[in-house]
């Protein structure tokens, strides 16, 4: 499929402006710290949304990842050196904003013997010191799922664990070709082994080439290790050397996936052509903690 222009795409795709100028501020003011975010790396198309209202998802341990994963544009390479002031800069970025919910991510730093995991608990324990009020979700690397990793994390009491199988098994090779479907259920399952009642997340997208009868097997199998939330969204092209996009999945496809995942028994899913894994978490959040409560 050749890079398809404004023009070419579908309607429900092209409604999307990203509104720059409101954008602005917050992005001068995270590029002066030297905080990295996500939502620029990975040239979300929410970044205009998300800024506008003074909300990111801040990325710690550098802007370099250590895979090259075929649907994403963060640079690949050799990690960079880890800032041991990058905690307490995210913190004073999260009090700065006035947030009420933070997410966490990272690039995959398998060059690390922690694999990232202190600088996670050492961020998620700055940002509850200075805003103790703010609760915080991290988005973590596979970790090659080594269960005491993934307990660093937990150990710095997060919110909300998220990390994302991405896309269905069969496409799993060319998607991401370092990664491992079984690995990030694998991850999933850990952390409801070691915290049973932490909220755990995870996101997936589709327009990749794979089957809807595949994302309901995927929204099954994440259920089957206690996943709470899922994430569904529609997979956009962020430059020419990336994969193509199979199709653009219609609205009526996401909220029928919608409807499904509830019935399985999701407390949250958040399924449209823009979701992304950490758009509008707070939200997400508080409706699945308020399920969650419940029980």
């Amino acid at each position: 499929m050749p890079y398809p222009t404004l023009s070419g795409l579908p309607e429900w795709i092209r409604v999307k402006v990203p509104k720059h100028e409101k954008a602005k501020p917050l992005r001068q003011e995270l590029n002066r710290i030297g905080i990295h975010t996500v939502c620029q790396s990975a040239r979300c198309p929410n970044i205009g949304e998300c800024f506008s209202r003074r909300t990111a998802t801040f990325m710690i341990l550098g802007e370099t990842c250590t895979r090259n994963c075929g649907f994403c544009a963060i640079k690949t390479g050799r990690g960079e050196p880890v800032d041991p002031f990058e905690p307490i800069k995210v913190a004073t970025m999260v009090r700065k904003l006035n947030l009420r919910h933070a997410v966490i991510t990272s690039v995959t730093r398998d060059d690390l013997p922690d694999e990232g995991a202190n600088q996670f608990a050492r961020t998620i324990r700055a940002i509850k010191s200075m805003n103790p009020t703010t609760t915080v979700e991290v988005l973590t690397p596979d970790f090659h799922a080594r269960r005491e990793l993934v307990a660093t994390v937990l150990d710095a009491k997060p919110d909300v664990y998220n990390h994302n199988v991405e896309t269905v098994p069969r496409l799993q090779k060319w998607v991401r070709p370092q990664s491992s479907y079984e690995r990030s259920l694998k991850v999933l399952e850990i952390v409801k082994e070691l915290a049973p009642t932490m909220p755990t997340k995870s996101g997936l997208m589709v327009g990749l080439g794979e089957t809807t009868d595949e994302v309901v097997q995927v929204l099954r199998e994440l259920r089957a290790v206690g996943c709470d939330i899922v994430t569904i969204g529609q997979y956009l092209q962020p430059t020419r050397k990336h994969l193509p996009v199979a199709r653009y999945v219609a609205p009526e496809e996401f909220a029928e996936l919608e409807r499904i995942g509830y019935e399985l028994g999701f407390k949250y899913v958040f399924s449209g052509p823009f979701v992304r894994s950490s758009y509008l978490a707070d939200i997400a959040f508080e409706n699945a903690k308020s399920l969650l409560s419940k029980e």
